[in-house]
């Protein structure tokens, strides 16, 4: 059910005369396939269970999953949003357990190819936002193109995700290289997906680090597995997310527990720690390249 125009103004006032730090965390990965998505589904259920006020962005622009996997059928999408024929308010969803959801395009070529400049049209909706929010999820598409560059350089924190597959470890270190090198971010945190053990997972993290420590100048850190589930296979056909349908299955508790370390990661304490600390990083990601004033 798409959110209504309006909002509890109150609420907005709140926000206005006490803002709240807003916890900026991208997921992402070197190749698809390695179950991301539902990373970042999964832990931003679990993030909303515990309390916290969270919205989830699929920034896949052009090959949009999130909807699919909660089921959802968003009239409106980000690609409505940047073209001005609605604002990002409009086209919110409320997904499960209060997770506030911004649906992306499917399927449309141009926004998966939007050039950076016209990043000014999300950055200019996340700033005219007036709910209270806690923890800001984005969902960003594989690989390394300019919208990947982008978000994850504007996050606090930056979930890389992988599995027990070589070209899962191969291009998660590309992506690594490219942002640290490129876009001079230096801290990651790494998630084995669809492992089955913490042992393997360790394993994968330490095959990462060993190249990492050797030619780069980044820090790792280990975020912890997700176990190979069937009970996760089963949600995804129900196109539900497993922490709601199976919250028993080894999968749920994992996700669970990865939430509580991501719950404990420092807040942002200045004034740019609010939602503005996004906007004012995806400005500064998109002028750059742009030389576009926003």
């Amino acid at each position: 059910m798409l959110v209504p125009n309006s909002f509890d103004q109150a609420a907005g006032l709140r926000r206005m005369s006490k803002p709240r730090p807003v916890k900026v965390i991208a997921v992402t990965s070197g190749k698809g396939g390695v179950g991301k998505t539902n990373v970042s589904v999964n832990l931003g259920i679990c993030m909303a269970q515990s309390g916290k006020e969270v919205m989830l962005m699929d920034a896949d622009l052009g090959l949009a999953n999130v909807d699919v996997l909660l089921g959802m059928h968003p009239k409106y999408n980000l690609s409505h949003v940047i073209s001005g024929e609605r604002r990002l308010d409009e086209i919110v969803l409320d997904g499960p357990e209060g997770v506030r959801v911004v649906p992306a395009a499917s399927g449309i070529q141009a926004m998966a190819e939007l050039p950076t400049s016209q990043h000014a049209g999300v950055i200019r909706a996340f700033s005219e936002l007036s709910f209270p929010l806690d923890v800001l999820i984005i969902d960003t598409a594989a690989g390394v193109s300019d919208s990947v560059t982008s978000f994850t350089r504007a996050a606090q924190e930056v979930v890389v995700v992988i599995c027990d597959e070589p070209a899962s470890i191969t291009d998660a270190y590309a992506l690594i290289k490219l942002l640290s090198r490129d876009y001079g971010v230096h801290r990651f945190r790494v998630l084995a997906n669809m492992v089955p053990s913490v042992q393997t997972g360790r394993d994968l993290y330490r095959k990462i680090v060993t190249v990492t420590d050797r030619y780069l100048d980044v820090a790792l850190d280990f975020m912890g597995m997700v176990p190979q589930d069937e009970y996760l296979r089963k949600a995804i056909q129900k196109q539900r997310a497993v922490t709601q349908v199976y919250p028993r299955s080894k999968s749920s508790i994992a996700f669970k527990k990865l939430a509580d370390k991501a719950d404990k990661w420092p807040m942002p304490s200045n004034a740019g720690g609010r939602l503005e600390f996004f906007v004012e990083r995806l400005i500064m990601a998109s002028q750059p390249e742009t030389g576009v004033s926003v």
